[in-house]
């Protein structure tokens, strides 16, 4: 299931009919809620189906993967029974999607219950299962019984305790008998064998004959079984086709109990859709961030866009929740084309073709990228790509380069976004001159995350409220971050003397323009310069000119 997630989670669904399917499937896990409990049992059973099915592919499948493989398909029937008699409709409907494989649960009956990891060590293939095999067995077991008895009448017969009966590859059976006690030994009977440091080994002819017997049916008893092993394991790999459509339907079926778990756990809502390309999220939240919140509230946001306005310029100080707040309203998309519920008080979405972003700073270094560079290709490649009914989010477009330069590009972006693009699109930004756009441009709207100064202190509210921002609180956030306080207390001077000397050269500027519009004396001399032909003026007529000018500039002093 989580690798059917993942996939889901890379390739969102962009038709609604395929989309509404999968939400009623989830619907009705729902309100069935002791069918959910039971299948989320019985699914926990079912092993990796895709797995299995590559080793089994690839001939490196092991007994106990044989074994696990039949575990699992024995748990079909009950996964079936319980979708079925649900009486709900998509869940019986589901249920016929299901294959049983009985052919392979027969083939897979020959697997004992608890196989080794080796299946050349034996013990693969259950008892009963062929008749040859059970007769080596049987004189495998019988003679090492045997071997038992004979270690215990050897004791007996020579008195000797600490006698026994031992074997290695090497030189098989044996009776071993210790330094101290060699005096006991029947020399008449035992063969002298090996010699070692503190023992004797020793052989008769009865243990001999038996050693042949034992060792063959032994040696026979594994080469048997493994022939069997892997001509089981061969038969199951024409079924792989249908165990991977198995296991991808069952993958399935885990997903969807899992979105009606967590659906129900976190208070997830059944998103609509519509046809247009208008976006209305109420209350909605950021999944990841509610959670890692644990017990402290998420404060959820709303999210309305409309066809008469689909751009939303989000302005607010760092750290109050802008790229959250981006990040949410796009995984939320993501969520309900997968079939999945919303986190939410309510949803209507359009269905989206593609999701663009640029969030956050990266560079490639080895590839000689600049983070600016990279900011510049990401944004160039949603551009370029996108259409109208794709979702955009640009956060801080431009903080790579000068000032203007940035908010240049950022609202030459946001321009051809609105004339040319026309997507639905959240463009956050720390140009608060960027806010006077929403004059020119019908379709986008100023909104920001709310912030306010208690005693000094920023105080992040992470609401998102209409309008723009009244100021962006960086010395504030540098505060948080315990820069000493001698360059906060520089900065803070800096700043007010950045500001006013901006109002000042803003107040400068205005009155020249003032003045500039009703000085026809001015405009008369530059209008002379302009309509002049130099290249057909002497010298001395240029000098002229130039002394005209500049008395009707001295008698305008």
């Amino acid at each position: 299931g989580s690798r059917k997630l993942k996939q889901w989670l890379h390739q969102p669904l962009a038709n609604r009919r395929g989309i509404e399917e999968r939400q009623r499937l989830v619907e009705e896990l729902i309100t069935q809620y002791f069918t959910r409990v039971e299948l989320q049992g019985l699914l926990k059973e079912v092993y990796d189906l895709e797995r299995l099915s590559g080793r089994i592919a690839f001939g490196s499948a092991s007994g106990r993967d044989l074994a696990q493989l039949r575990s699992s398909l024995e748990k079909v029937p009950a996964i079936i029974s319980e979708l079925a008699d649900s009486g709900s409709g998509e869940l019986v409907k589901f249920s016929a999607k299901l294959d049983r494989c009985g052919e392979v649960c027969d083939l897979l009956e020959a697997i004992s219950e608890n196989p080794p990891l080796s299946a050349k060590e034996g013990g693969v293939i259950r008892e009963g299962f062929n008749d040859k095999l059970d007769q080596y067995r049987y004189a495998s077991r019988n003679g090492k019984d045997w071997i038992a008895e004979l270690e215990q009448r050897e004791r007996q017969l020579t008195g000797i305790k600490s006698l026994k009966i031992g074997y290695n590859r090497i030189f098989g059976y044996y009776i071993e008998v210790s330094k101290a006690n060699m005096h006991l030994a029947d020399l008449a009977r035992y063969e002298r064998k090996q010699t070692l440091a503190n023992a004797e080994r020793y052989i008769t002819p009865e243990l001999k004959e038996k050693e042949a017997l034992i060792l063959t049916a032994e040696e026979e008893s594994l080469s048997l079984e493994y022939e069997l092993f892997v001509q089981i394991r061969d038969k199951v790999k024409q079924y792989i086709p249908r165990i991977q459509k198995l296991a991808s339907t069952l993958s399935e079926l885990d997903v969807f109990v899992s979105f009606s778990n967590v659906a129900e756990k976190y208070r997830f809502v059944k998103p609509e859709f519509n046809d247009a390309r208008e976006i209305s999220i109420i209350e909605g939240r950021h999944p990841v961030v509610e959670k890692m919140l644990n017990k402290q509230h998420y404060v959820p946001n709303d999210c309305v866009l409309t066809e008469q306005q689909n751009m939303m310029l989000i302005t607010g100080p760092n750290m109050s929740g802008k790229s959250t707040y981006m990040r949410q309203v796009a995984l939320t998309i993501v969520l309900a084309q997968i079939g999945s519920y919303v986190p939410a008080e309510s949803a209507n979405l359009p269905i989206v073709d593609q999701i663009f972003t640029r969030i956050g700073a990266a560079d490639d270094l080895v590839s000689g990228q600049s983070t600016f560079m990279v900011e510049m290709l990401e944004s160039q490649y949603a551009i370029t790509h996108a259409t109208e009914r794709s979702l955009l989010l640009f956060d801080e477009i431009g903080r790579g380069t000068s000032t203007y330069d940035g908010m240049a590009l950022a609202q030459s972006m946001i321009e051809y976004i609105h004339d040319h693009i026309g997507a639905n699109t959240l463009f956050s930004t720390h140009y608060h001159e960027l806010t006077a756009l929403d004059q020119s441009l019908d379709k986008l709207n100023n909104v920001h995350v709310a912030a306010m100064e208690q005693s000094g202190k920023v105080v992040f509210l992470h609401k998102v409220k209409s309008g723009p921002a009244d100021k962006s609180y960086g010395i504030h956030v540098a505060e948080l971050a315990n820069l000493p306080q001698a360059i906060l207390g520089r900065a803070r001077d800096l700043l007010k003397s950045f500001e006013e000397g901006k109002k000042q050269k803003v107040s400068h500027v205005e009155q020249l323009s003032f003045f500039d519009e009703r000085d026809t004396d001015s405009e008369e001399v530059l209008q002379t310069i302009a309509d002049v032909n130099i290249a057909a003026m002497t010298p001395l007529q240029s000098l002229q000119l130039l002394n005209d000018l500049q008395a009707k500039l001295s008698k305008k002093g």
